[in-house]
């Protein structure tokens, strides 16, 4: 909202963290969150992949992730970077080789287990690679591909086990005196997760990603996300986040801004702001819901909608909101601008005219903001 006073009681205080660069986006210490999927297309389908990042970045991702599981796909992750307008992540696995084509083909960060690439020389040769190209690093530890020592240690995947996993993985490189490296330690299960997060960030000062691994489907990982990287983000906890979906990636991106803005952490485009609809409603609220979230998709201005059915809590909502729109019966409603009643519009005609409202105010703040940023 661009007209609300700020409440010290909606202030979330992040942990600290180093400030490392993935390409040229900065995670942790005063950076943004930002924002992250993953491509599913076949690395080596140079054209598909490169329209799946680019329709992520449009979502808004700062930064896109694809696997590189062979040579095919470590050649074709040059074109793929080349044409990406985000820094690429390169996810290895296992094979040392991938990781130093990776960096080669000009991969941002490499997404590694240094557990698992192989002897210490091996190790050496990818860190090498990534320093001698720019690369960032990213330890990733997952619940179900731990160490076989330590599940033995522990008798199974649990927090103790996950964070004792990242330090070891995070003294293979500080041996190599290599700094620019940022930790997950992902679980599909949220209570796992969250304490091995927790305690992963009392350990270290390093920038941490986020995520639920194997969230689930569009709604049940959508709501295991907003739980898991809710809690720990309001904790502080979390430089940046990917949600996993059994969805299209636009989908993920679209997911992880709707958390970050509920929680006031990142801002961008419009959030509507609707009520579930009752027998009360002046109008179809869950259609005209529905239409403006798909017409309203380009605007990247963050700004504030409401649509509410009726008079109950349409007023209330509207004072807070950019642009509102309340039912009030007899087949049109009330029009608010910047929380106060402006002018009455028909049903028929409501939904271009918030489209044409919500354009004007969202031209009006980024001319604001332009100036602001040229004093």
């Amino acid at each position: 909202m661009s007209h609300n006073p700020v409440r010290p009681w909606r202030n979330i205080y992040r942990r600290k963290s180093r400030q490392i660069m993935v390409g040229n986006v900065p995670v942790g210490g005063d950076a943004p969150i930002s924002v992250q999927t993953m491509t599913n297309t076949l690395t080596t389908d140079v054209a598909a992949t490169v329209a799946q990042v680019q329709a992520a970045a449009e979502a808004g991702a700062d930064i896109v992730r694809v696997s590189v599981p062979d040579e095919a796909s470590a050649r074709a992750l040059r074109e793929i970077v080349r044409e990406s307008p985000v820094p690429i992540v390169a996810d290895i696995h296992f094979h040392y080789r991938r990781g130093i084509e990776a960096a080669e083909a000009g991969a941002a960060c490499l997404r590694i287990n240094p557990g698992n690439i192989g002897s210490p020389e091996r190790v050496r040769e990818v860190i090498r690679a990534a320093r001698d190209h720019g690369c960032s690093i990213r330890i990733g530890v997952n619940a179900g591909s731990l160490e076989k020592h330590l599940l033995e240690k522990y008798g199974e995947p649990c927090p103790e086990a996950m964070v004792e996993s990242g330090l070891e993985h995070i003294r293979i490189l500080q041996d190599n005196d290599f700094h620019e490296y940022k930790i997950s330690v992902k679980a599909s299960d949220v209570f796992l997760s969250a304490a091995a997060y927790q305690g992963i960030a009392e350990a270290t000062d390093a920038p941490i990603h986020l995520g639920i691994t194997e969230a689930g489907g569009l709604v049940s990982g959508t709501i295991k996300s907003a739980i898991g990287l809710g809690n720990l983000l309001w904790m502080g906890i979390g430089d940046t986040i990917r949600v996993s979906l059994s969805a299209d990636p636009v989908e993920e991106v679209k997911v992880g801004y709707e958390i970050l803005k509920s929680l006031g952490l990142r801002h961008r485009g419009v959030n509507i702001i609707s009520c579930p609809s009752c027998a009360r409603q002046g109008f179809d609220v869950i259609k005209t819901v529905e239409i403006l979230e798909k017409r309203l998709e380009h605007i990247k201005t963050p700004m504030s909608l409401s649509i509410i059915g009726c008079v109950v809590n349409g007023p209330g909502e509207a004072l807070m909101t950019d642009v509102g729109f309340t039912g009030g019966g007899a087949g049109s409603g009330m029009v608010y601008l910047a929380g106060k009643a402006s002018h009455k519009m028909s049903n028929e005609r409501m939904i271009d005219h918030i489209v044409e409202e919500v354009e004007k105010k969202a031209a009006q703040l980024e001319q604001t903001e332009t100036g602001q940023a040229a004093e």
